[in-house]
C-alpha cells in the first residue's frame, strides 16, 4: 500500500463507502491520514458503578448478570436490556436494535461500555453505549479520537482504518523548509499525524495540533503573499491624481479624516509605477463613493478608462445616476452596462468601451463577458467585494495590462481579520462618518411590544415615509421557529390594506425583483416586506423605519448592514429589533446593536461573541475553507505563520527554489483555481 493509493485498497471499502469518503474529501490514503479528529474522549479510567452521576460520560467494566428482550423479540428494533454489575453496584444498559445485538452478549462475561449516564425511574442506565468484550482487541483504553463523520461510517470503522494505515504515515514527506521547522520548534510531521490519531497524552495532542495548525495557516499566508507579490509588484499604470484633488476641493463639504487618509493612500498607489491592489472599507454612508469618483476621474484625465463593477443592477444604476450628476461639470459622460439592457443598448455601450470613448464605466457582472474589450483600462473598482469571488476580480482586471485594483466593501471587518481574508490587498479604512449624519434610534422589542411597533409603522406611513420589514425566511419552516416573509406579507396586507405593500426575496426572478426595489426607491411602495436581499445597495432617503423580525437569527454585522438602509434622508430613522428569544447571547447581541452605530465596533464585538469562522467564513471571500485552524483561537500560531511565510516569499517570491517546491504544491492544492501557479 502506497500513500497515494485510492482508499478503495483498504479492507471493507466498497464502492458505496468509497462514495461517502469522497463526499468527505477523502480519496487517497494520504487524505485519510490527514483527516483529523474533531475532539477526544478520555477513556483511560474505569468508573465504578457506585460513583456514576447522571449526565456524565463514563467508561465502565462490568459482567452481564441477566438480559431480556422487549415484548416482540423478533422485531429488528426490539429493545435489549442488560443488567450489569461490577460488584460496586448494578446498572441497566439499553440497546434499541436488540434483535441484532442479543447474540453478542453472554451472561457472566465482562464487557466494557462507554456512554452517557441517564436516570430512569430512580435508576441509572446507559442507552446505546459503545461496547467491547473486556480484554479483546476492540477493548481500547486511552484517549480516543472522535471524528466528524457521515452516516454509513462509524467511529470504530474510522479508528480501525487509521490503525491499518498507521505504518505509512511516515510516507508523507516533510514539506516546510527545515529552517522554518527549527525556528518555530515544530514537531515532525509523522509524529504530529500519528499523535493526532493515536494520542498517548494531552501534551502530545497539543504539540501535534500546533504543528498542523501552523501548516495550514502557513500555506494560507504563503498563498496570499505569493498573490500579493505576483499581482502587486508587477509594473502598473501610473495615474496623475491632480484632477481627483480638484474634484474633492470643489465639493460643497469637507471630507472626513477617514476619507482624507484613504484618498491619500489611494493617491500614493495610483501615482506609482506599481500596480495598486487596495481594499477600501467604510461603513454604510461613510463616503466611499466620493473616493471612487475621484479615482475614476483621475484615470479619465490621465487618458485611461476605469470601471466600477456592482453586485446588483439596482446598485449599478444608482452609481450611474450619482456619477452622471457629480461628473457632469468635468465633461465626463458615464456609460452603463448591465445584462438587462436591450441588444442595441449593449452594442452601443460595447462599442463605446472598445473605442475608448467611454472613460467611466459602471457595470454589473455583464462586463466580464469575453466580447467586452477595453481600449486602455487603467483602474478597476469592485463594489461590495464579498459578492464577488477572487476569480471575478482577476478576470476583470485581466482585461488590461498593469491595471490598478480598488476593492470597496461596506462590510465592517476588524483590520486584523481583514488582513487575513484580503491578504493580497493593502487596506484602507474610513472609520469616521460625515458631519450631520443622524443616528438611527434602535430598540430591542419583544413579542408583547409588536403591536406598538406596528402602530408606529402606520404612523410613519401616514406621514409619507416608507418602511422595510425584514424576515429571516421566505416560507414557513417546520424545523425553524421564525417568521417568514410570505406570512408577514399576508398579515400586513390585511392590516394595512389602505397602503401599497410589496414582497421581495431572493427566489424571485432578477428583473421582477429589481422592478419591485426600483418602485420602492421611487416612492411607489409604502412598505416593503423582504428577506436580506435589501442588505446591499438600495438607497431610499425617504425610508425611515426598519423592522427586523427574529433579529436573534441574524449576525451583528448583517443587522448593522440592514439597519443602514434607513437614516439616509433628513427625517429621524428607527430600527426595531424584534427578538423573540430571551437568552444571554441574544440579549448581549441586541444590546450591542442598541448602544453602537459603528460597524467596526460592532464587528469587533461580534468577533468576541462568535469567533471569525462564523462571521467571516473564508469561503465567502473566495479563499479556501480552513479545516483545522480557527483565526481567533489560533492567533499566536497565525502570527508565527505570517512571519515565516513572509520570510519565505521575500527570499523566493516565485516559490521556485528546491526548498519551496513542495510548499508551492501545497498552496496550489489549497487555493485550487483561485490562484495561478506554474508547477
Amino acid at each position: 500500500m502506497e500513500i497515494n493509493d485510492s482508499i478503495s485498497v483498504l479492507k471493507g471499502i466498497g464502492r458505496k463507502k468509497a462514495d461517502i469518503f469522497h463526499e468527505m474529501g477523502i480519496e487517497t490514503i494520504e487524505d485519510l491520514a490527514l483527516y483529523f479528529p474533531k475532539s477526544y474522549e478520555d477513556r483511560r479510567s474505569v468508573t465504578p458503578i457506585s460513583e456514576l452521576r447522571a449526565g456524565s460520560k463514563v467508561l465502565i467494566q462490568a459482567r452481564i448478570v441477566n438480559k431480556r428482550m422487549g415484548a416482540n423479540r423478533f422485531k429488528k428494533k426490539t429493545p435489549l436490556m442488560l443488567n450489569v454489575s461490577d460488584d460496586s453496584g448494578m446498572l441497566e444498559v439499553v440497546f434499541f436494535n436488540g434483535y441484532f445485538l442479543n447474540k453478542l452478549f453472554d451472561i457472566g462475561k465482562e464487557y466494557v461500555f462507554y456512554g452517557s449516564v441517564s436516570e430512569n425511574l430512580n435508576r441509572f442506565q446507559i442507552v446505546h453505549p459503545e461496547f467491547a468484550l473486556a480484554g479483546s482487541s476492540d477493548d481500547v483504553r486511552g484517549i480516543i479520537p472522535i471524528y466528524s463523520l457521515r452516516q454509513g461510517i462509524s467511529q470504530k470503522e474510522m479508528r480501525r482504518m487509521q490503525m491499518d494505515i498507521k505504518d505509512i504515515y511516515s510516507g508523507i514527506k516533510e514539506w516546510i523548509p527545515e529552517d522554518i521547522i527549527r525556528k518555530n520548534r515544530l514537531a515532525s510531521l509523522d509524529f504530529a499525524i500519528s499523535s493526532m490519531h493515536f494520542p498517548s497524552n494531552a501534551k502530545k495532542v497539543l504539540q501535534s495540533r500546533y504543528r498542523l495548525v501552523f501548516d495550514e495557516l502557513f500555506t494560507l499566508e504563503t498563498g496570499l503573499m505569493y498573490m500579493k507579490g505576483a499581482y502587486g509588484e508587477v509594473r502598473g499604470i501610473s495615474i496623475d491624481v491632480s484632477e481627483g484633488d480638484k474634484f474633492i476641493s470643489k465639493l460643497p463639504f469637507e471630507l472626513t479624516s477617514g476619507q482624507v487618509e484613504s484618498w491619500n493612500e489611494i493617491k500614493d498607489d495610483l501615482k506609482k509605477h506599481k500596480k495598486m491592489n487596495r481594499l477600501l472599507q467604510g461603513d454604510v454612508g461613510s463616503g466611499k463613493t466620493i473616493i471612487a469618483e475621484a479615482a475614476m476621474l483621475s484615470a479619465a484625465a490621465s487618458g485611461y478608462q476605469s470601471v466600477i463593477m456592482a453586485p446588483t443592477e439596482l446598485l449599478a444604476r444608482q452609481h450611474f445616476d450619482t456619477f452622471t450628476r457629480d461628473l457632469s461639470s468635468h465633461e465626463i459622460v458615464p456609460v452603463i452596462l448591465t445584462s438587462s439592457m436591450t441588444a442595441s443598448e449593449k452594442r452601443m455601450a460595447t462599442k463605446s468601451i472598445s473605442s475608448g470613448d467611454a472613460k467611466v464605466i459602471i457595470a454589473t457582472h455583464a462586463v466580464l463577458e469575453e466580447n467586452i474589450v477595453f481600449k486602455n483600462l487603467g483602474l478597476v473598482i469592485t463594489d461590495e467585494q464579498h459578492r464577488f469571488g477572487v476569480n471575478q476580480r482577476r478576470k476583470l482586471s485581466g482585461k488590461g495590462e498593469g491595471v490598478n485594483i480598488l476593492v470597496m466593501t461596506a462590510t465592517p471587518i476588524p483590520r486584523t481579520i481583514a488582513a487575513i481574508l484580503y491578504g493580497d490587498l493593502d487596506i484602507s479604512q474610513i472609520r469616521t462618518m460625515p458631519k450631520g449624519r443622524k443616528g438611527i434610534h434602535t430598540y430591542k422589542c419583544s413579542h408583547g411590544e409588536r403591536e406598538r411597533v406596528l402602530n408606529f409603522v402606520e404612523k410613519e406611513i401616514k406621514a409619507g415615509r416608507q418602511v422595510y420589514v425584514v424576515a429571516p425566511l421566505i416560507e414557513d419552516s417546520d424545523s425553524i421557529d421564525a417568521k417568514s416573509a410570505n406570512a408577514i406579507f399576508d398579515e400586513l396586507q390585511d392590516r394595512f390594506h389602505d397602503y401599497r405593500i410589496e414582497l421581495v426575496h431572493g427566489s424571485m426572478k432578477s428583473d421582477y425583483k429589481d422592478k419591485i426595489m426600483q418602485d420602492f426607491a421611487s416612492g411607489e411602495i409604502d412598505l416593503l416586506v423582504s428577506t436580506t436581499v435589501i442588505e446591499v445597495g438600495i438607497n431610499v432617503p425617504n425610508a425611515s423605519v426598519m423592522v427586523i423580525e427574529n433579529a436573534e437569527r441574524f449576525g451583528l454585522a448583517q443587522l448593522h448592514q440592514l439597519r443602514g438602509r434607513v437614516g439616509r434622508g433628513s427625517d429621524d430613522a428607527y430600527c426595531f429589533l424584534m427578538c423573540y428569544i430571551d437568552s444571554e447571547l441574544a440579549n448581549a447581541r441586541m444590546n450591542i446593536m442598541t448602544s453602537s452605530m459603528s460597524g467596526f465596533d460592532i464587528a469587533e464585538e461580534d468577533l468576541k461573541l462568535r469567533g471569525p469562522g462564523e462571521i467571516f467564513g473564508t469561503r465567502q471571500h473566495g479563499l479556501p475553507q480552513l479545516k483545522i485552524s480557527d483565526l481567533l483561537r489560533h492567533r499566536d500560531v497565525l502570527d508565527a505563520a505570517i512571519l515565516s511565510a513572509r520570510e519565505l516569499v521575500e527570499r523566493d517570491a516565485k516559490l521556485e527554489n528546491p526548498e519551496s517546491i513542495m510548499v508551492k504544491q501545497k498552496v496550489k492544492k489549497m487555493f485550487g483555481s483561485d490562484i495561478s501557479i506554474d508547477l
